[in-house]
């Protein structure tokens, strides 16, 4: 009923809401913790989930999506809590189409939940094109990658991309791959576990070539750190 109530209200709850007041529901709070522990429990927990790219899995028996048992992406796991279901879609909505840094902040702490023992030497954010970078104003990726750069003490690469190529909107999954196919390089050698940080994972195909290029450069273990993942649909086999 809580996050219902945030639902209805709209996406404006996270502008106003301050800390000491839940995110979702707007409760008054003790403590430091952003919501209550009744939204909190009520946010759809990406379980379970393949440990290898994190799509959504039908049982909690199989050990692998269908796509990585018949090709494994370059990256070794994926670390996502959520899914990209409500309220978290909005949540990231108000934070990469309308640079609320409130929303940010709250996908920051909702990563936090997902993070590995022992953590990583190093994270890489998800770079984009110029032309979307103008258009957009800023790079969600690289704001949450600082952000949890700093909480965690760990030092932040960078990507460089050769090529712009198409929007990745509009395109399957095979179309995705191909598209990224060569598409960045990494200029800096990187330590041995790096995790490539963006806010949503759709199909994996741009951390599958990022974890190349980052293979290519040094790196002996990639990882994915994300907040949310959209399920993966049948047509883009």
């Amino acid at each position: 009923m809580l996050l219902k109530r945030w639902v209805a209200a709209g996406s404006g709850l996270v502008k106003r809401a301050l800390p000491g007041y839940c995110a979702f529901c707007l409760a008054t709070l003790e403590g430091e913790a952003s919501w209550c522990s009744a939204c909190y429990e009520q946010l759809p927990w990406n379980w379970p989930a393949c440990p290898c790219c994190g799509d959504q899995l039908t049982s909690d028996h199989q050990a692998l999506c269908g796509h990585c048992v018949s090709k494994r992406p370059a990256f070794e796991a994926a670390h996502v809590a959520l899914r990209y279901a409500l309220p978290i879609n909005t949540l990231v909505h108000d934070f990469k189409f309308n640079a609320r840094p409130r929303a940010g902040m709250l996908l920051c702490e909702l990563m936090q939940d997902s993070l590995p023992s022992p953590p990583f030497d190093a994270i890489l954010p998800v770079p984009m094109t110029p032309e979307r970078a103008r258009d957009r104003g800023f790079n969600q990726a690289r704001w949450l990658a600082f952000e949890l750069a700093q909480r965690n003490g760990l030092p932040m690469l960078e990507a460089r991309r050769l090529k712009p190529g198409p929007s990745q909107r509009r395109l399957n999954r095979q179309a995705r791959f191909a598209n990224l196919a060569g598409a960045f390089v990494i200029d800096t050698p990187p330590p041995r576990y790096v995790a490539i940080v963006d806010d949503v994972v759709t199909t994996g195909a741009t951390a599958h070539a990022l974890a190349l290029a980052l293979r290519r450069a040094g790196a002996q273990r990639v990882d994915v750190w994300a907040a949310a993942r959209t399920p993966l649909v049948v047509d883009d086999a």
